[in-house]
This record gives structure tokens, C-alpha cells and sequence, in this order.
């Protein structure tokens, strides 16, 4: 029986007017009793938080109607379990969305207020690094425009990822304030906290009727409180729960120790507590670090299931119609663990059978594979696990053990396939493959792009393929076009509609629309008078915060994602290098001006990605300041790389770098933000590029380099990249200024090592795919030169972006993973 009853008749306000008068008055009156500031002393920051709470407070009809409307209807919900929730800043997205921008707008401009100036102060919610946590952004955001019963699930960062600030080139981490003052958009959710236990033994109980059952009995607790952030849909179609779980002592104090004189060490257990989400990705290069990820993982993954299992316990009052009402997804490896915490719930607290428990398991879960990389796809040490949650440690054997005689008796598998589909890897210290565990005790595992879904059943997944194989399906990633076209390049959506009219709003593919104006002259002029205002603005941000001076009239080219070798972004400052010789060298050529733009941060203890980008800030000091080069090419790395100074970066660039080793990039969206806001594309067939070819035609992309198997053929060769340097003057003489301290002058030998990995290695094909990298930007000085040439293209890849909605992607998650109809399909 439910555990207390939902009333549906209780009485419902009338929804807050949105005149330009009723918004002006309540912003006042949020500024006076809950700002409880005089509007005659009352700063910028104070005029956003009451803007924010007045905004919120007309979401907050549509939040609620939406709760009851899935209690009404008994629709299935969907919860998105992820580490990361990039969501950016809200305000603008919940007005848009709700139609509040031009109201509120002019609300504050009687009140002698900018808009835009609020806006820009709102700060970024740091909980996430990159694309996972970006993707997780717009998937919520979608679920909620296409009316999907959703709930987030994530960790409440206090600090999440550094903030990045330059000491003469060097990435330093700060901490990211984004909480120091509070933020309106959540509600803490007192009653919706739980208990979540590490360490201690399993004991073996004997219940009344003399079954024996596991009992697992923490030595170590802490509590999980929930925060609230409404999610908001397009035209407020439905506004879905973002719930993000806050790390809390059983007790703030020891009295005891702080009564004894030990005032430090009585805060012993907050300091341990608040600890596990205080930061996202702690460096795990020690064991301490390892358990602090391993702590976080659980401690989410733990609070969210008990939190699931309690609202359908509350509305259906059993666990067998699990599957039918909940779909629980997993984003990547990190929330895998949840898959034994439920089964865990289901057989010790709720007395299921273990094959009962097992089917109801996978029958709920779906995981989402994100990468390739070994190392990207987590394991952790068989005695970590053992001591911080040994009950979760026997569920992984006794999985284990199913799986692998499955995979004897059934398929017949040698003892290297056992091996390879094992959750336990048994080579240089015994690992629980979370990767494994996720496959295997989930119904649906997807790829995000179709050769990323290919290359997993070749690779990383080929055995657990083989012995399931129905199960690996394909998803390519989306971005939510609210965000990414519609918010960030309000001009470019403005002549849209005046172009094809404003049906695309609501549906998206209808942009293909523009592919009969690409050649119009006229449309070409306003087209590119758009692109140089949003050139403008990039131009004053990168004045302001760099000191450099750029020119809009110059081809803006842009790579901007996190700082990793497998993306390359290597390659591109030393073809930014071999440009800066050969502009020397001929400065009688027609050069095509150039500014070429990095932003991305490097992970912590990441030697290498920090050290290209101390690379790319001393190639930018000696470019920018030779005054031979004329102006004609500048390097910038804007620091601090978050979503909303992409939201600045993607809608002035002209080209897009996407130039990642093939067959390394599960999908990218990155790629498709710029797609949509007319940049042509520099790629390698890697990644979602694959299908961004296919979309926007092979006449309005350039692609180059080493396919995904001629990646590998070389790798297995073991086929020295030697040869390819000595091929190619250009590139050695490059590679000899940069390791010779041309570019570091205060330092000879700090790149040597760097550049000597391309000679004894290159993995990533860096030098091998330099030549035609470098013929491609030939190519793309060529198109530029064309202007009508470039403009159509240009106007093409927005006109065919409509694929890449993460609309779309959410309703093939919807109709094939987790069984939800959705409405107006």
C-alpha cells in the first residue's frame, strides 16, 4: 500500500500574470521582502536575484502540474543518473522557454535595469567538465520539452571543477564559487534525505521462518539531502526535477572532542561528510583519492535508488511493477554501481529472490557508453571495494559468477573470452570492471554516434556482444537547439524567422527551409552581418579579458573542448606554427587572415594536455607580438572554459575544429553547437563527424586524415612515425623550433620531451596526419577566398543541423531503451 496518500483535488493558484506591469511589480516586491533591499541602494546582483525568484515563481505552476500530472496518469518516469549536470546559467533558458524575455525586459528597463547586464552576472552552476556533463544539460532539457516524466540525478558540487586562471601560460586550479551566495533556483528537500553507509561487515541473519538473509551494517554514515532545481521545457510544455544530492554529517559535532579542547578534530565527521561533494573528479593518483571518487559514486548512485524506490513504493505500493513504471539510465561508468545497490535493496531490504531481483534489475536499466579509452572506462581495486562497501563486493561475484557460466555453458567460450567479459580483471592486480557491470546488468546499452556503437562491438565490448547480442544499440547524441540557437544567436534565429517563417521553433528539421535561400545573395548579406555582430562581441570579450586585439573581418577558427591529446589540439597550434613560417617567409601570398581560438581546461595531474596548453599560450606571445606576421594570424586560449562563454565563442566562428584521432571520439556535440550556428567544419571521420557528413553533404564539410582502420593498422604495425616527419620538411622544421626552445626561450627543454613523443610513438597520429591536416586548411583558405562559396555553405550546415536535436535523440531513447510513449510522437 502506497505509504500515504496523494490528494489531487487540493487547491491550485491562479498562475501569476505576465504583463510588463504585473513582472515590474513583483520583481519590486521581491527585491523589498525577500531581497530586503531599497531599490535606491540596491546593486546589480541584488536586481538578479529578484529577477530570478520572479521568474521562478511562474515556473513553479507548470512544476507542480507536472508532479501531479505523473501521479494522475500513472505515467513511467525516467531517471537520468549522472556525475555531471553542465546546465550553465538558468535565468535566460527558464525565460525563453517560458516566453518571459521580451516581459521581463522591459520590466527592468522601467525600473532603469539592464537585462543583459543581469544575465552576464548570473554565474555558471559548476557541476560539470565537458560533453558528458553538457550532453546530461540538454538531455533534461529535451525530456522536458517532449513531455518525458523525468528526474535528474546528480551530486551537488560545492567547488565541482576548478576554476581556470593563467600564471604566465600555466592552467592554475582555483575553486569555483558558484554557491558562495547562495543559489535561487534550488529547494532543499528535508524529508527526501537518506542514510548512506560505507565500510563495516555483512552478518548472515536468520529471519522467523529460519531464512537466511545478508545484512549489511555500515561502520561509517553520512546523509544525503536532496536540492531541487525545476528543469524547463520549450513553450513550458512540462518542467522536470533536476535533484541533486548534498553530502551532510549524522553529526555536525562532536561535543564530546570540542568540549575536551579538540575544536578541529570535533569537526572531524563534517569535514569527511562534506568532503565527498565538495569537488568533481578529486585527482586520483592516490589511494585517498581513489576512495574519495569511489565514495562519491555510491553515495549518489545509493541516495537516488533509495529515492526511486521509495516514491514507487509510496504510488504502487510493490516492487514487481518496477520496469513498468521506472526506467533508470546510466550516463557512463560512474553511476554503475548503482546497479548493485539496487539489487542489494530489492534482496536484503525488500526479500526478493535473487533471480526474481535480477530480472526486475535489468529490466530497468540502460547504459550509455561514452568513450573508448581504457582508461576512461572505470575499474576499481577488488579490496577498495571489499572494505568500503563489501556487501556491493559479494553482489559483483554473484553476478559474476551467472555471467560467466553463462558464458561456458551456453556459448561455449574459450578462457580468453571468460577472461574478457569477466567483471573481474585478473591481470596486475585484481579490478572490478564497472564498464562490465553496467553491460551486463542492464537491458540496453547504447553508443553516441554509429561508429562509435560499431567500434564497440569490435572493441572494448566484442566478447559481451557476442554473448548478448541484442543489446548494444545505437544513439547519436543531440544538442538542445533552445540553448544553442535559439538563446546564444538571437539574431541569427531572428532572420530565420523571417526567412522560413517561425513553425521551426517547435520543430527543427523544418530549418531544412534555408537550403532554398543558401545562394541568395540577399540572405547571404544578412547571414554574414549576423555572424559579424556575434564576431563583435567575441572580439570586445577577448579584448577585455586578454588585452589582444582582433580583428571580426579575420576568419575566426575554433577549438573549443576539454584539453586532451586524443583531440588534438597538438596538431592544430603546430600547423599554427607552420603558418607563422611560411606568412615569414612569403609575405608576398594573399594570406587569409586568421584567429585561431583555443579554450579547454586539462585535467588536474594531466602533464602533457597542461603542458600543450603552456604550449599554445607561448606560440600566442610570440605570434601576437612579431609584427612581421602583420595582423594576419593571432592565437588566443580564453581560460576558464565553461557554458556560457561558449555561448559567446559558437556563434561568431567561422570554422570549426574537429580534428580528433579517428575513431577516439565517441560522438562530440561540440561539433554540432557549431554546425547550427553556421561554421563550416574541419574534421576527421571520427565521432558524430561521420553522420555530420552524411547530413550536411560532402561539398559543405572538409574532412581529412587517417580513417578509423588505417588508425589501427598502423598501431598494430607498430609502424615508426619517423618516417612520416622525415617526409615532411615543413612539419620537421616545425617540430625543431618548438623542441628547441624557439617558443620557450626561458626554458629550452620544456617541450622536448612533448615533440619526442611524436618521433617514438604518436599514438594520437599527430605528425602522420600533419600533411593532410594541412592541405585541408589549404583547402579551407581557398573556400574562404570564395565568399558567395563559403556563405552557402556556411547557411547549409544550419539548415541541415535539425538531425542533431537532442529532441530527436530523446524520443529514440524514449520509443527503443526505456518504454515511454511520448506525447504527439
Amino acid at each position: 500500500m502506497p505509504q500515504q496518500p496523494i490528494v489531487f483535488d487540493a487547491p491550485t493558484p491562479e498562475p501569476r500574470a505576465t504583463t510588463v506591469e504585473a513582472i515590474q511589480a513583483e520583481i519590486l516586491e521581491r527585491l523589498i521582502y525577500s531581497v530586503g533591499k531599497d531599490p535606491i541602494v540596491a546593486r546589480k546582483y541584488d536586481w538578479l536575484a529578484a529577477t530570478i525568484l520572479t521568474v521562478r515563481d511562474r515556473v513553479m505552476d507548470r512544476w507542480m502540474e507536472s508532479s501531479r500530472e505523473t501521479w494522475r496518469t500513472s505515467q513511467k518516469r525516467v531517471y537520468y543518473l549522472s556525475l555531471e549536470f553542465l546546465i550553465g546559467r538558468l535565468m535566460r533558458d527558464a525565460m525563453s522557454n517560458v516566453g518571459l524575455i521580451e516581459p521581463v525586459r522591459d520590466a527592468l528597463k522601467n525600473l532603469n535595469v539592464d537585462l543583459g547586464d543581469l544575465i552576464n552576472l548570473e554565474p555558471d552552476a559548476a557541476l560539470g567538465n565537458g560533453g558528458l556533463g553538457r550532453l546530461a544539460a540538454c538531455f533534461l532539457e529535451s525530456m522536458s520539452s517532449v513531455k518525458i516524466p523525468a528526474y535528474g540525478y546528480g551530486i551537488r558540487y560545492v567547488h565541482g571543477l576548478f576554476r581556470q586562471e593563467m600564471s604566465e601560460g600555466w592552467q592554475v586550479e582555483l575553486p569555483e564559487e558558484w554557491l558562495a551566495h547562495g543559489n535561487p533556483w534550488e529547494f532543499e528537500r528535508r524529508e527526501s534525505a537518506y542514510e548512506v553507509g560505507f565500510g563495516g561487515a555483512v552478518v548472515p541473519v536468520t529471519d522467523a521462518d529460519g531464512k537466511v538473509r545478508q545484512e549489511w551494517r555500515p561502520n561509517d554514515h553520512v546523509l544525503a539531502v536532496a536540492f531541487d532545481t525545476p528543469i524547463v521545457g520549450w513553450r513550458g510544455a512540462r518542467v522536470n526535477t533536476l535533484r541533486l544530492w548534498s553530502a551532510q554529517p549524522i553529526d555536525p559535532i562532536l561535543l564530546d572532542k570540542f568540549n575536551s579542547g579538540d575544536h578541529i578534530g570535533a569537526l572531524e565527521e563534517s569535514s569527511r561528510a562534506e568532503a565527498i561533494t565538495r569537488v568533481l573528479y578529486p585527482a586520483d593518483a592516490t589511494a585517498a583519492g581513489q576512495e574519495l571518487r569511489l565514495r562519491q559514486e555510491f553515495f549518489f548512485s545509493s541516495a537516488s535508488l533509495q529515492d526511486i524506490v521509495r516514491r514507487h513504493l509510496q504510488q504502487y505500493g510493490d516492487l514487481g511493477s518496477l520496469p513498468d513504471k521506472v526506467a533508470i539510465h546510466l550516463n557512463d561508468t560512474h553511476p554503475a554501481i548503482s546497479i548493485c545497490e539496487l539489487m542489494r535493496i530489492l534482496i536484503d531490504e525488500n526479500g526478493m529472490e535473487w533471480a526474481a531481483a535480477w530480472k526486475l534489475s535489468k529490466g530497468v536499466f540502460g547504459y550509455t557508453n561514452h568513450t573508448l579509452l581504457p582508461e576512461a572506462l572505470e575499474s576499481w581495486p577488488v579490496a577498495l571495494l571489499e572494505r568500503l562497501l563489501p556487501r556491493h563486493m559479494q553482489i559483483i561475484y554473484a553476478i559474476n559468477a551467472e555471467v560467466l557460466t553463462e558464458a561456458r555453458v551456453r556459448a561455449k567460450f574459450t578462457e580468453g573470452q571468460i577472461a574478457n567479459v569477466s567483471l573481474i580483471d585478473e591481470n596486475g592486480g585484481r579490478r572490478v570492471r564497472m564498464g562490465q557491470l553496467a553491460f551486463v546488468g542492464s537491458h540496453s546499452i547504447n553508443g553516441v554516434s554509429a561508429l562509435h556503437t560499431e567500434l564497440m562491438k569490435k572493441t572494448v565490448f566484442s566478447d559481451l556482444h557476442k554473448l548478448y547480442p541484442d543489446r548494444i544499440n545505437n544513439k547519436t547524441n543531440g544538442i538542445t537547439p533552445r540553448r544553442w540557437l535559439m538563446q546564444c544567436n538571437p539574431g541569427l534565429t531572428k532572420l530565420i524567422t523571417e526567412r522560413i517563417g517561425p513553425e521551426f521553433l517547435d520543430n527543427i528539421d523544418l530549418l531544412q527551409g534555408l537550403n532554398a535561400h543558401a545562394d541568395d545573395p540577399t540572405f547571404q548579406e544578412q547571414f554574414v552581418a549576423v555572424k559579424q555582430a556575434n564576431k563583435q562581441r567575441l572580439t570586445g570579450l577577448i579584448k577585455d579579458r586578454m588585452g589582444i586585439t582582433v580583428s571580426p573581418n579575420a576568419m575566426f577558427d575554433v577549438q573549443i573542448k576539454r584539453i586532451h591529446e586524443y583531440k588534438r589540439q597538438l596538431l592544430n597550434i603546430i600547423q599554427a606554427v607552420a603558418e607563422y613560417d611560411e606568412i615569414r617567409a612569403h609575405p608576398e601570398r594573399d594570406w587569409v587572415p586568421r584567429v585561431k581560438i583555443f579554450a579547454g581546461k586539462a585535467a588536474p595531474g594531466y602533464w602533457n594536455a597542461k603542458l600543450i596548453i603552456k604550449l599554445i599560450n607561448d606560440v600566442a606571445k610570440t605570434i601576437n607580438n612579431d609584427p612581421s606576421v602583420r595582423g594576419l594570424l593571432k592565437v588566443v586560449f580564453l581560460p576558464n572554459y565553461n557554458v556560457s562563454l561558449a555561448e559567446v565563442i559558437v556563434p561568431a566562428a567561422d570554422l570549426s575544429e574537429q580534428i580528433s584521432t579517428a575513431g577516439m571520439e565517441a560522438s562530440g556535440t561540440g561539433n554540432m553547437k557549431f554546425m547550427a550556428n553556421g561554421a563550416v567544419t574541419i574534421g576527421t571521420m571520427d565521432g558524430a563527424n561521420v553522420e555530420m557528413h552524411h547530413e550536411v553533404g560532402e561539398e559543405n564539410i572538409v574532412i581529412f586524415g587517417l580513417t578509423t582502420e588505417e588508425v589501427n593498422d598502423k598501431r598494430a604495425r607498430s609502424e615508426v612515425p619517423r618516417a612520416a616527419i622525415d617526409a615532411s620538411p615543413r612539419l620537421k622544421e616545425v617540430l625543431e623550433s618548438i623542441s628547441s626552445g624557439v617558443f620557450s626561450p626561458d626554458d629550452p627543454n620544456r617541450y622536448r620531451d612533448l615533440i619526442g613523443g611524436l618521433y617514438d610513438h604518436d599514438w594520437f597520429m599527430v605528425a602522420r596526419d600533419f600533411e593532410a591536416y594541412s592541405a585541408a586548411q589549404a583547402k579551407v583558405d581557398t573556400i574562404w577566398a570564395d565568399t558567395r562559396r563559403w556563405n552557402a555553405m556556411a547557411i547549409r550546415n544550419t539548415a541541415r543541423v535539425g538531425f542533431f536535436s537532442s529532441d530527436r535523440t530523446i524520443r529514440q531513447y524514449a520509443e527503443d531503451i526505456w518504454g515511454v510513449k511520448v506525447p504527439n510522437a
